[in-house]
């Protein structure tokens, strides 16, 4: 079998948001094999690291596959207009071990991540949100406005950047697609009256602040890939009902959740569930309109082989 090549373009045409969570949601529900993912540190010139990720997964039932990511994560990316997440997705035959499809991985990554977002707000954000807080304006914050108004009755969104001129920039692709946000240079402001809190960053320190959050919102916090990066402060997780996307995953590859479990703020039964059991209806999801319930997504590989393995079908395959 001839080995395709799926390029950033043919995962734009061939994805759609809502079939994506759909299949995320079957996937936590499914016999899928997710070994730990392999996270290696590179010293860049700068004196910041680059980290390079190597994530198996593969069915166990039904049609057997297997894929691999292959992502580099390259903070300083941005400055020269870059994404800063790059990679490489394989697909595979769980059966002969075959090289089925090369896909690009930046754009599966941009779009599992979103829809992973938009799967947990289906359990966690108010029925009613309709204000988005979108805080970054990076690559993959398109992807998250689109997802989140796939699953909730967003009217209103927001977008928040250190930079403006990149929110600018977000804003009008997201005015090509007929969103028409809104810019704010007031963080503390646009936070105390949004629904939804979106935060896909690479900061080091806190921005999503708990005291600013009202009563009902839903946090989702993307970036903070590391132990020495936050999204959040301590008075966030202190307010909120706390969510992973995995809880063997979360506690190791974020300072979101690893730092305020440390320092005591919080401790491992405070997380109140995963993907893999709200899906699996072993853990409740929002219980109550005015709660704070916030989502941390460090990224699991059974969400790469999920989209990998609904594009092979869009193919044909």
């Amino acid at each position: 079998m001839a080995l395709r090549i799926v390029t950033a373009d043919d995962v734009n045409r061939l994805l759609a948001y809502d079939k994506l969570i759909d299949a995320l949601a079957d996937a936590f529900r499914a016999d899928i094999s997710v070994p730990d993912k392999i996270a290696h540190f590179v010293k860049l010139p700068s004196g910041s690291e680059a980290k390079v990720l190597l994530m198996p997964a593969w069915t166990n039932t039904g049609e057997r596959f297997i894929g691999h990511k292959l992502v580099n994560v390259f903070p300083d990316n941005a400055k020269a207009g870059k994404p800063s997440v790059l990679g490489s997705y394989v697909l595979m035959s769980g059966d002969t071990g075959e090289p089925l499809a090369l896909i690009d991985g930046t754009a599966l990554t941009l779009w599992r991540t979103a829809a992973t977002s938009a799967l947990a707000a289906r359990y966690l954000a108010r029925e009613d949100a309709a204000h988005l807080l979108m805080i970054g304006a990076g690559a993959l914050s398109p992807h998250l406005v689109r997802a989140h108004r796939a699953v909730r009755p967003i009217s209103q969104v927001t977008i928040w950047n250190r930079t403006r001129s990149r929110a600018v920039a977000t804003a009008f692709a997201l005015s090509a697609a007929g969103i028409e946000p809104m810019l704010a240079d007031d963080l503390e402001e646009a936070m105390r009256d949004a629904d939804i809190v979106s935060c896909a960053t690479l900061s080091e320190k806190p921005l999503v602040r708990g005291a600013w959050l009202k009563k009902g919102a839903h946090v989702d916090l993307v970036g903070a890939f590391t132990l020495k990066t936050r999204e959040s402060d301590d008075e966030a997780i202190r307010r909120a009902r706390v969510y992973v996307d995995s809880r063997t995953v979360a506690p190791k590859g974020s300072g979101d959740i690893a730092v305020p479990l440390k320092k005591k703020i919080m401790t491992a039964k405070d997380i109140q569930g995963d993907l893999f059991e709200l899906c699996r209806g072993s853990a409740k999801g929002r219980k109550r309109k005015d709660e704070i319930t916030l989502f941390k997504s460090t990224g699991v590989a059974l969400e790469d082989l999920a989209a990998a393995m609904l594009i092979w079908r869009a193919l044909g395959g």
